[in-house]
């Protein structure tokens, strides 16, 4: 990376640009949870069958991201935006199109491929475009564009789903990339220098196969059970195969994903706490809309409904929380984010049968707006500590460990609910049938959500140890924004 000048409205063209891409690459993992059930009547599929085409992007994505970092520095911001922004592009327009599930499926590969480098793209860019004393603000319009896709997602594939058909939602995928692939043609420049690198095809086979098995394992929960033996044999293998991935990394003087940068402490305490945050955003956003539909007896709207306010000043929260965070630092926002995250999960450990559907959305509410006190913080003070050539490498570990966290989070929250509710079926047999479920799930919830809270309380416990450092990169003062690399 090197010394570039752009003036400030070129600046804002690239940001913009960064930021509809990563909003309709967010956007189109969500929206399959809703069509789903119209997806298997419509193709004539097996409820079992349609999951992969979940299962199946998230496992794509989840080993395309480590790639990222050695793309981000082999080839130039514009080519690859470029590319990945085209790959998705089509493969959107052929899931549309889908005459069949195989067509879907390998549409949705194909869409993986270039959701997996655009995300990480974005906040690459969007942190290396900014000065030091700004990057917070510019991290906390990239956390609303994440945070605000998956929330609008479910809701409006559902209307869209209701009123026309299950590909309506990728027709108005494929429409916003579209948008995002002309704007970028014209708008999108370099801002990096690129290296000279070869990539090691070894390190591939590792990455693609240790975080495949990991990633297989926890999504294959729900569908296996945690104690089975292909999540158990899948899980260690890809732990193995990770570990001699790491050591491997660690010899090579251009690694693919440079492990060095955990020798920062500041990256690794937030990366993890960020990574465990990260878990306790999943597990409600699951649990949550089952406790409406199964413990409230409420509709799927309701439940989707939830949300809504939550998302909405979620996004609104983010963005002063970044120029909070460009003049008093991370520990003005982490410690109350967290003590209000702590309160607010551990209340939802005292769900009933009978608990006001308002008081349910009044706490989401109240998470998000923790959750958007800790988000950017902790994500930015962990690359601000990193030099800038590792920024790359950074990002790319941060959204490796975030695909992660989301199917780890998944798993466990399955889990915890289905032996706890089994256990209460066994023990509560006299109960009427419905009942009996009702009761059973909401035990199931609240024991999972003990659990989270201990989780956060592991994460609050390891940022209070983050001592912010200055960053490497001096910062810019004038209209033209000097991107120092």
């Amino acid at each position: 990376m090197s010394n570039i000048s752009m003036t400030t409205s070129k600046r804002n063209a690239i940001v913009t640009v960064m930021l509809i891409s990563a909003f309709v690459s967010m956007l189109n993992q969500t929206i399959l949870n809703t069509a789903l059930p119209a997806i298997i009547k419509g193709l004539n599929i097996t409820e079992t069958t349609a999951q992969w085409l979940i299962t199946g992007f998230m496992l794509v994505n989840g080993i395309m991201i480590p790639l990222t970092a050695f793309l981000m520095d082999k080839y130039s911001t514009r080519h690859l935006y470029i590319f990945s922004m085209a790959i998705f592009l089509i493969g959107s327009i052929i899931a549309a199109f889908s005459p069949t599930f195989t067509i879907l499926m390998i549409s949705r590969i194909i869409q993986a491929i270039g959701a997996g480098i655009l995300l990480p793209l974005m906040q690459f860019t969007v942190f290396t475009l900014f000065p030091a004393e700004q990057r917070g603000f510019a991290m906390g319009l990239a956390g609303v564009v994440v945070q605000s896709a998956p929330a609008i997602g479910p809701t409006l594939t559902g209307l869209f789903v209701d009123l026309f058909s299950w590909r309506m939602p990728f027709y108005l995928v494929s429409a916003i990339a579209a948008v995002a692939f002309i704007l970028g043609f014209f708008f999108v420049e370099n801002n990096t220098k690129t290296k000279d690198i070869v990539l090691d095809k070894i390190s591939v086979v590792y990455s693609t196969f240790g975080f495949g098995l990991i990633l297989f394992a926890f999504s294959s929960v729900s569908t296996f059970g945690i104690n089975s033996l292909p999540v158990i044999v899948t899980f260690v293998l890809g732990i193995a195969i990770i570990i001699i991935f790491t050591t491997r990394q660690l010899k090579l003087k251009h690694p693919l994903l440079n492990m060095r940068v955990f020798k920062n402490k500041v990256f690794t305490l937030s990366a993890v706490s960020s990574m465990l945050v990260y878990i306790t955003m999943v597990s409600p956003a699951l649990l949550i809309p089952i406790y409406i539909q199964t413990g409230l007896g409420q509709s799927a709207l309701l439940s989707g409904v939830v949300v809504l306010p939550g998302a909405v000043i979620n996004g609104l929260t983010m963005v002063y929380t970044g120029k909070i965070f460009d003049k008093h630092g991370i520990k003005v926002l982490v410690i109350p984010g967290f003590i209000l995250l702590i309160s607010m999960t551990f209340l939802y450990s005292f769900l009933t049968t009978g608990t006001p559907y308002w008081f349910v959305i009044l706490v989401y509410t109240i998470r998000m707006i923790a959750l958007g006190l800790l988000v950017m913080p902790l994500n930015t003070v962990g690359l601000n500590a990193l030099e800038s050539d590792d920024v790359s490498h950074g990002t790319a570990i941060m959204n490796s460990l975030r695909i992660i966290a989301g199917a780890m989070g998944t798993a466990v929250s399955v889990t915890i609910l289905s032996i706890v509710a089994k256990q209460y079926t066994a023990s509560h047999s006299t109960m009427s049938k419905m009942k009996l479920t009702q009761e059973a799930t909401v035990h199931g919830i609240d024991v999972a959500f003990i659990f989270t809270t201990v989780l956060i309380i592991i994460g609050f416990i390891l940022a209070l140890f983050i001592k912010e450092e200055k960053n490497h990169l001096e910062p810019c003062k004038s209209f033209i924004v000097n991107v120092q690399c």
